[in-house]
This record gives C-alpha cells, sequence and structure tokens, in this order.
C-alpha cells in the first residue's frame, strides 16, 4: 500500500476512520522555518466535520499534535511528526456492512485486494477522514513557498455553476459562506440545493476551481514529471474525484489552433491563458488554474441492492453521519495537494541550479 506522497518535501501518513488516531511524518522540509501553527489548525478547521448544516455532523476538533521536527517555533530540517487524535467514532453504523459490500464504495476492491482484511469501520483506510493528514502537510508546504497564492472555490454543485471568470471574482469572499462559492448568489442557490438532497437522504457532486498565482517560469520536470501531470495525479488521489482538467482542458479540444495559441508579450507573459500557466509542462509564469470534478458521496440515506462477501444479493441503506456533499469541505484539500506539489517542484528546482 502506498502511503506517502512526493519527492523532495515528502509526506507518509498513517491510520483509519475509526482507529485511535490519524497522523504523518513530512520529511524534506527546509530549516528555519517560522511555522504559523495557528494558520495550519485553521487549514484544519476548514476540512473539519460538523461545521455546517451541509456537511456529515461528525464532530471532530482535528486537533494536530506535533512531536518533532519543530524546535522553538522553528523547523530543524529533521522529520516533522504529527497526531489528530479520533474522538468521536460511532463504529457500531458500520456493522452493517462488516461483510456487505456498499455500492460504489472501494469495499469490494479492497477485501479482495487484501484478502478479506479490511477495516470496515468508516471504510478505514479508504476514509476520506485521512486527508485531514493531506491538509496539514499542504498547510506546511504553504509557509515553505509563502510568495505562491492559492485560492480554491467551489464553482458547481450540481447544475448550479459559477460562470463568472476567476479574474473577476473576489476570493476573499469565499470563506464567506458555508458553500464556499465566492459568488453570494450561486452560494445560496448551492445551499438551499444541497439541503434538499440531504432531506431526500441523497447526495450530490460538484467541481473545484483552483487557481494559482505568482509562481516563477520553470517548475516542473518533463519529460514524465510534468508539473501538470503531478497536478493531475494529486487531485485524482483524493478521495471521490472523477475528473481534472487545466487550462482551457476539454473545451479546448473544440477549438482551432489560431484562437487557442496563447500570443506572447514583449516580458514572456501571454495576451491569453489557454494554457492554464503550463507549457510543455513547465510553468510559464502566467496563473495556473484547473478545475477538479467530484462525484455524488456513494452512502446514501436510501435502501439500495448490492451484494456480501459471499456473493448473495441483499438490501442494504446507510448509517452514520455523511457528507450529502463533499465539495465544500474538498477546498482545503484541493488547496493542500496543491501546495505540496509545488513546494516539492520548488525544493528540485533550487536542488538543480548549481
Amino acid at each position: 500500500m502506498s502511503n506517502s506522497f512526493g519527492k523532495l518535501f515528502k509526506v507518509s501518513t498513517f491510520g483509519e476512520s475509526h482507529g485511535p488516531a490519524i497522523g504523518g511524518v513530512i520529511d524534506g522540509c527546509p530549516p528555519g522555518i517560522a511555522l504559523d501553527l495557528e494558520a495550519i489548525q485553521k487549514e484544519l478547521d476548514r476540512r473539519k466535520p460538523g461545521q455546517s448544516k451541509i456537511v456529515t455532523q461528525r464532530k471532530e476538533p482535528d486537533a494536530v499534535k506535533f512531536h518533532s521536527g519543530i524546535f522553538e517555533g522553528k523547523t530543524t530540517g529533521a522529520s516533522i511528526g504529527f497526531v489528530i487524535e479520533n474522538t468521536n467514532q460511532k463504529s457500531h453504523d458500520y456493522s452493517h456492512i462488516a461483510k456487505t459490500y456498499r455500492p460504489s464504495h472501494a469495499d469490494y476492491t479492497y477485501d479482495k485486494k487484501y484478502e478479506g482484511n479490511r477495516d470496515y469501520r468508516g471504510g478505514g483506510r479508504t476514509s476520506a477522514r485521512e486527508t485531514a493528514n493531506w491538509v496539514v502537510g499542504g498547510a506546511v508546504a504553504k509557509q515553505v513557498i509563502p510568495n505562491i497564492q492559492i485560492n480554491a472555490y467551489t464553482s458547481a454543485i450540481g447544475t448550479i455553476s459559477v460562470d463568472t471568470p476567476y479574474q473577476e471574482l473576489d476570493f476573499n469572499a469565499i470563506e464567506t459562506n458555508i458553500a464556499r462559492c465566492p459568488d453570494p448568489v450561486k452560494a445560496e442557490e448551492m445551499i438551499d440545493y444541497v439541503s434538499k438532497i440531504k432531506k431526500q437522504g441523497d447526495t450530490v457532486g460538484g467541481v473545484v476551481t483552483c487557481v494559482v498565482q505568482n509562481v516563477s517560469v520553470g517548475l516542473g520536470e518533463p519529460v514524465f514529471n510534468k508539473l501538470h501531470a503531478a497536478l493531475g495525479q494529486a487531485m485524482l488521489s483524493i478521495n471521490a474525484v472523477k475528473g481534472f482538467e487545466y487550462g482551457s482542458g476539454f473545451e479546448g479540444a473544440a477549438m482551432r489552433g489560431s484562437d487557442h495559441n496563447d500570443i506572447f508579450n514583449s516580458d514572456g507573459s501571454t495576451k491569453s491563458n489557454h494554457s492554464g500557466g503550463i507549457q510543455g509542462g513547465i510553468s510559464n509564469g502566467m496563473d495556473i488554474y484547473f478545475k477538479v470534478a467530484f462525484k455524488p458521496v456513494a452512502t446514501l440515506i436510501q435502501k439500495q441492492m448490492t451484494i456480501d462477501s459471499e456473493g448473495n444479493e441483499v438490501e442494504m441503506m446507510g448509517k452514520g453521519r455523511h457528507d450529502p456533499c463533499v465539495v465544500p469541505r474538498a477546498i482545503p484539500i484541493v488547496e493542500a495537494m496543491t501546495a505540496m506539489v509545488l513546494a516539492d517542484f520548488v525544493m528540485l528546482n533550487n536542488a538543480t541550479k548549481f
């Protein structure tokens, strides 16, 4: 099982959703960085469950405790070890799936791959609770690359979408509503829609847009470690993600080259940015922007047919506390994974300069 992410800035994690704790080790963080621990906790607070009426009502403080790699408020260059205790498990809510496979979950595939050795409580290692570890890693990474600005926001939930170009949006408005949408009108529509879906015991998916600014030219390692490929891997590692596109994305496939080409200005910037800030797998100094598609949460509070470990058809219904839509809580996760990718590439760039 692969439990590590990154090359030079590397995060290795452990833990299950209903175990005593989750946590990780950050390797490669440069020494001498005065870490803002409150900022790290704030990122976790953005991700934690129970924060609004449109997310799971599981109450977890998600308080991170650091055990190594920090001395007198600064990083030492040694491994940074951290732990987040699990304090609000209701494992009995999952006893009905001990030998039953939930549709569109990892229950079946994990059971077969690991020969029946599966922690079914809350999904165990497959649970999105693991992403709290990634948020810690990303929050540290943000402080390694403080000049790079990363802003993710909800751009669609279901069929409700923000059509305004990101350049015309106020990123300061993202945290002013529980949908984490910078368009206040669309945000209210999204909140009402998710509330209705939740009452029906159903779920809905959506899209997160991420904009990265102040990236220098030259990040990315062709041929097989392109910047956009690394970002795509990072995003597709997030639970429930079904799609990733950067720059013009799939819309670019319908365009002509004469319309799609980004014409240069004399300073090396471009008049348009269909490339999404990346050309040839290398950052070109323009804004990097991409979209991440999230599927509807697979656990429904509705009856569905499935099979058990013996292959028998059985009826089941989800229990416990689940998100009707993961998108609002995914915002800090998308930012965290982006920060870790960029910190890794910045360090790699610095390491190759003589």
